[in-house]
């Protein structure tokens, strides 16, 4: 799913009463007849031990749940670091990620039918009066429609399907009378104003209270919106006009999906990442099944079991051949040019594309699902989780980790398929590093970046939505759940609607517009089911054989590269040139260039250009080789000009009650201790005296043997590292003075020198924004001693340390060193007319310019351009994580909350007012380390 990450699957039968199940169940729900098998390759779980597991995410649940509610409710969001809760406007602006918060209790609602689904009815119970009682859906706040659509819109839906049926069960929500159903109407008529375009496409953001276009209303200017945008919205929409008879919803919804197959690309049958909603034109033009487009495809699926039209699965069977022609390179899936499939867009991954294997599952085709889900344990494996994007030869690319569930999701649906025991332990693996990682006292804290383990002070409402409903059900069995879940089909944020809404008001006319566009071949359209003969070809290790051969794939360089080169080899050719193997002098090297369209152009200044056009290869397959000598070109270009650059570093505090959870990323020194490659530091926390540094301490014996706090400004960091160093401090923390800065906001400081020697200093010094720095500063106001630790990335955290309260053993889990985070100002002009046929590489040394009196260097995240005529790929293989859509983030306005029964006040809470609340955590979580969980 796109922009925020969702979930997506149904169940594996269609009940009796549907009179179309037939048709339905042999064309997409072809799990019945194989979810009894599994390979022999993995030693079948325990009832015992999936029963562990199951507990033990039922306690995760609770741990994230309850914390919202006591620290966050009725906030949309838990902040986890801080403990409190996160409302727009009152935070600094996150830019596109907050569209999705609307004061309207968000992780309440899109958390309604998980309760049902971990048979914690008597909480659901309370959470709907909740709702009923607390919620308002008329707050003036600019919000994303599609982001609204399927977490609350959604969660309404899912809440209500569950009501009535624990209703109808007689023991729980007999007062229920579809109030939550008149709730998600009440939204779904202010979403449908969005609407209103001549394509019929939505807008992509809506005022609540006052719609589109309105002065008061801030919005209703954009021209462009995201593929998955507007091709999410059937099954919600569909189910609210199904639920309540006003067909409206469901016309809007089918005229938008409509629009985006009347629009794709004839020749390739592939659409684009991002459409304008007036014209029709296709603003970015590459397309894959991640960011932008990925619930686009599950819907065409899923629309058609739901709703029983025939054309929703012609076009689903049609995009999915383009699909694995193009795009699947197995284990790869690579975006490409609508308009010349056959070229890479680009050479990395985000991990929204983890949705992909499940939804393969779903379609019958399990071989490639094996392969693709396989890959991305792998990528997990090394990095602990699935970084929001990562190359071709699996280096992180994007370092962010916002706690996704689409690789669980995918994991639960290879389980169903396969029923093998070896899909069980993938998900232990999870809950092991959930725990391990991202747990913290008041929450599940984001990671910031998988290769120093630093977290971010956020907890994504689609965590609870989808993340403990997959894992759960993947070690439940069928009498574990109170309800049977083969009668639901799970949206995109994985909320349950009832399969029988494909009987009940049908007052859609259902034209097939599919025949109207294209020639159609029936070998794309599957209607009968596969038998597990196709599926497991009469052999027992079937799915350990394909996964075998990626065991290590990570570690090697990118397969398709490998098999290019082979290739390449056998016909007795030589393999393509490598950019770190060109040279301009060399004859046959640019005679090689030549033939991949590539230009040699010497500059006046003395640089080098390199120009391609892809119409001058002398084949496609050059032509090919020529954009990836290009992206590598890019890649090692960006390469050299960061490596004067530092990673960013940790601060971890160790001591009690924290042991070793909140780690809190730190920006590095270019003097001082290098800690990438010396023994990280520990000690107890001092604040020095000046507190500013710019002077010769007062308070040597306070600051002796510790590491000094110190405030930034007024003088040089190198003369702060001095005058601590000369007290006798082993370290020092530089804060920032500016109040409310934070790491989530801006990009890292990276300190400088004051331009003179710095060998003198040889203690490690820190940088923290003042969020981050103010978490030290109110635990040493609760508690005197605070310890923490100064290293290149986090520890793992030692189970005696919890039990004895004594120091973590040095036992560093991470085998990969943090990589380079900055990017470089390298500029690089692709243009991309109706086709990619020319692209340019003009390489610029990076400046580094004091920021302030500080000398501080900012190190930036990669830009992202998404101009419709050219596409800027600035390259940074190991780089900040930004926003997928890769949008300028807009300073959100401060909002007021319309309800006055409602507090939207920041619940900041004492850190010894939570201890209490704490210390049942931990004894539950030594309780479950002491039992190897």
């Amino acid at each position: 799913m796109s922009e925020a990450g969702g979930g997506r699957g149904f169940g594996s039968s269609v009940p009796q009463r549907a009179p179309w199940s037939l048709v339905a169940a042999t064309a997409a729900l072809c799990l019945v007849s194989a979810t009894s098998v599994w390979t022999a390759g993995a030693s079948p779980m325990s009832r015992e031990e999936k029963q562990k597991l199951g507990n033990q995410v039922l306690e995760m649940f609770d741990h994230a749940y309850g914390n919202y509610m006591e620290h966050a409710y009725p906030a949309d969001e838990l902040m986890p670091l801080t403990c409190r809760g996160r409302v727009r406007g009152q935070e600094p602006s996150r830019g596109d990620v907050d569209d999705a918060l609307g004061k309207f209790s968000l992780t309440l609602i899109d958390s309604l039918d998980t309760l049902v689904v971990l048979n914690k009815t008597k909480e659901f119970e309370d959470a709907v009066r909740k709702v009923l009682r607390d919620v308002n859906l008329d707050n003036d706040v600019v919000v994303s429609v599609f982001e609204t659509n399927i977490r609350v819109l959604g969660g309404l839906l899912g809440g209500h399907s569950l009501a009535i049926m624990l209703k109808e069960k007689g023991e729980y929500m007999q007062w229920y009378n579809d109030e939550l159903l008149q709730m998600a109407k009440q939204l779904g008529y202010k979403l449908l104003p969005a609407f209103n375009t001549t394509s019929g496409l939505p807008y992509p953001r809506i005022n609540l209270k006052f719609g589109i276009r309105k002065p008061e209303a801030r919005t209703g200017t954009e021209t462009d919106t995201c593929t998955a945008c507007a091709g999410t919205l059937i099954l919600e929409f569909a189910a609210l006009s199904r639920f309540t008879g006003a067909t409206i919803f469901e016309e809007y919804a089918r005229k938008a999906l409509d629009f985006l197959w009347e629009k794709r690309q004839r020749s390739s049958n592939l659409v684009g990442v991002t459409i304008n909603i007036h014209t029709g034109d296709w603003v970015r033009k590459d397309s894959g099944v991640g960011a932008g487009i990925d619930s686009y495809y599950e819907y065409l699926l899923k629309a058609y079991v739901l709703l029983g039209d025939d054309s929703f699965l012609e076009r689903f069977n049609t995009h999915y051949d383009a699909i694995m022609r193009y795009i699947s390179q197995p284990p790869l899936l690579l975006d490409v040019h609508i308009h010349k499939p056959m070229l890479n867009a680009r050479t990395w991954m985000d991990a929204l594309l983890a949705f992909f294997p499940g939804l393969q599952v779903l379609k019958g085709d399990i071989r490639p699902a094996i392969e693709t889900h396989e890959m991305l344990y792998q990528v997990i494996k090394k990095h602990n989780f699935l970084p929001e994007a990562f190359t071709t030869d699996f280096r992180v690319h994007w370092a962010q980790h916002p706690l996704r569930p689409e690789f669980a999701e995918s994991t639960y649906f290879l389980y169903k398929a396969t029923g093998d025991p070896y899909y069980l332990e993938v998900g232990k693996t999870l809950i092991e590093n959930l725990n391990k990682y991202a747990r913290v006292p008041c929450g599940f804290a984001a990671m910031k970046d998988v290769r120093t383990g630093s977290h971010e002070d956020r907890m994504d409402s689609f965590f609870l939505a989808e993340m403990f409903k997959y894992l759960y059900l993947l070690f439940a069995d069928k009498e574990d759940v109170i309800f049977d879940i083969e009668d639901y089909i799970f949206t995109t944020e994985a909320h349950l609607l009832p399969l029988w809404l494909s009987t009940t008001n049908q007052r859609i006319s259902k034209k097939n517009t599919t025949s109207e566009y294209t020639e159609l071949d029936d070998s794309n359209f599957d209607w009968t089911c596969p038998n597990t003969q196709i599926l497991f070809p009469n052999d027992p290790l079937y799915a350990q054989s394909i996964r075998e051969p990626l065991k290590n794939v990570v570690d090697k360089s990118c397969p398709r590269g490998i098999i290019r080169v082979e290739e390449s080899f056998r016909s007795g050719a030589k393999p393509p040139l490598r950019a770190r193997d060109f040279m301009a002098t060399n004859p046959e090297h640019l005679e090689i260039l030549k033939k991949m369209g590539v230009s040699l152009i010497h500059l006046k200044d003395g640089r080098v250009q390199l120009v391609q056009h892809a119409i001058q290869a002398a084949s496609s397959i050059d032509a090919e080789d020529g954009l990836r000598f290009m992206q590598e070109m890019i890649e090692l270009s960006s390469q050299q000009q960061k490596e004067q650059q530092l990673p960013p570093r940790a601060v971890q505090i160790v001591s009690h009650p924290f042991f070793g959870r909140v780690v809190l990323t730190a920006g590095p020194a270019q003097f001082g201790l290098d800690l990438s490659k010396h023994k990280e530091t520990r000690g107890f926390v001092a604040s020095s005296k000046p507190y500013n540094g710019c002077s010769e301490l007062t308070n040597p014996e306070a600051v002796m043997g510790k590491i000094a706090l110190i405030q930034r400004g007024q003088c040089m960091f190198a003369e702060k590292a001095r005058n601590i160093q000369n007290a006798g401090a082993i370290g020092g923390i530089v804060i920032d003075d500016n109040e409310g800065s934070s790491s989530d906001t801006a990009p890292l400081f990276q300190m400088a020198g004051d331009g003179k020697d710095t060998d003198d200093i040889t203690i490690p010094m820190l940088f923290l924004f003042s969020k981050e720095g103010s978490i030290i500063l109110d635990a040493i106001r609760e508690y005197e001693e605070v310890e923490v630790l100064l290293s290149d990335k986090a520890k793992d955290r030692d189970p005696e340390m919890e039990n004895e309260e004594q120091p973590s053993s040095e036992n560093d889990s991470q085998n990969q060193s943090a990589e380079q985070i900055a990017s470089s100002s390298q500029e690089v002009d692709l243009v991309d007319q109706e086709s990619p046929e020319e692209s340019s590489v003009n390489s610029h040394p990076e400046s580094l310019s004091p920021a302030d009196t500080d000398n501080a260097a900012s190190i930036s995240p990669p830009e992202q351009n998404s101009n419709p005529t050219e596409n800027h790929e600035t390259t940074s293989l190991d780089g900040e994580c930004t926003d997928l859509d890769n949008q300028l983030q807009e300073q959100s306005e401060t909002e007021e909350d319309s309800n006055p029964n409602v507090s939207w006040g920041k619940k900041v809470q004492p850190i010894d007012s939570i201890l209490a609340d704490w210390n049942e955590d931990i004894e539950a979580f030594e309780m479950m380390e002491k039992d190897e969980l």
